[in-house]
């Protein structure tokens, strides 16, 4: 089991609601949880997300294990159930001037804070995030075990992969709509080939390699 508020435990069987009830149960209601999306792209904004959830949404899960059908499916129960849900996107160019891993604990607490039900707890994925004014908790692997996470997992993720269909549309020669922005073989063959758009992340060293690589064509 594992401790995470004075006298309050979750055991390992306890389900995606188990965090929620175990929590509430001491009064510590509402929970929220936060997630991000894009965290390891190379182009497109990174979007997070914070959602109170205290009834269970059907087909419920980790974005990430979720075919895309199911996950618009999800999104759209969440966006009907869900007490509150908030979402804050950080462009890429903030992302290279804040560094990657300040954007995201900034994009996690404006979250947070525009969240119109304050939240009693807080739920984070993976690491803990100072500042949020709320009590809370970093859970391993949060989005696979607490249903406020997962939740905020799929609007982030939900909402970041409709953007990134609209910027297919404006660079449609990188082909986001089917990476939605990470480096996968065919983003990096485009990169390679086009050199980086404004929305690709200058700091990363593969755009920045193609970028000189650009230039240098250019020049010579």
């Amino acid at each position: 089991m594992t401790r995470f508020a004075p006298g309050t435990t979750v055991r390992k069987d306890a389900g995606l609601y188990g965090y929620e009830r175990a929590l509430t149960r001491r009064g510590l209601f509402p929970v929220a949880g936060v997630d991000e999306a894009g965290r390891g792209a190379c182009a497109g904004p990174l979007v997070a997300a914070a959602a109170i959830v205290e009834r269970p949404i059907p087909g419920l899960a980790d974005s990430k294990l979720l075919t895309e059908r199911r996950r618009e499916a999800c999104y759209e129960r969440i966006m009907e159930r869900a007490v509150d849900v908030s979402v804050v996107v950080i462009s890429p160019q903030d992302c290279d001037r804040l560094g990657l891993h300040r954007a995201n604990v900034a994009a996690l607490r404006r979250a947070m804070a525009r969240l119109e039900v304050r939240p009693g707890y807080v739920l984070t994925d993976g690491f803990p995030v100072d500042g949020l004014g709320t009590p809370g908790l970093a859970v391993w692997k949060g989005d696979r075990v607490a249903a406020s996470i997962a939740a905020a997992s799929v609007v982030a993720k939900v909402t970041r992969d409709r953007m990134m269909l609209e910027l297919h549309e404006q660079y449609p020669q990188y082909d986001f709509a089917t990476h939605k922005g990470y480096n996968t073989p065919d983003h990096q063959a485009a990169l390679r080939e086009h050199g980086p758009c404004p929305e690709h992340r200058f700091t990363y060293v593969n755009v920045r390699a193609a970028m000189e690589q650009r230039n240098g064509q250019e020049e010579s």
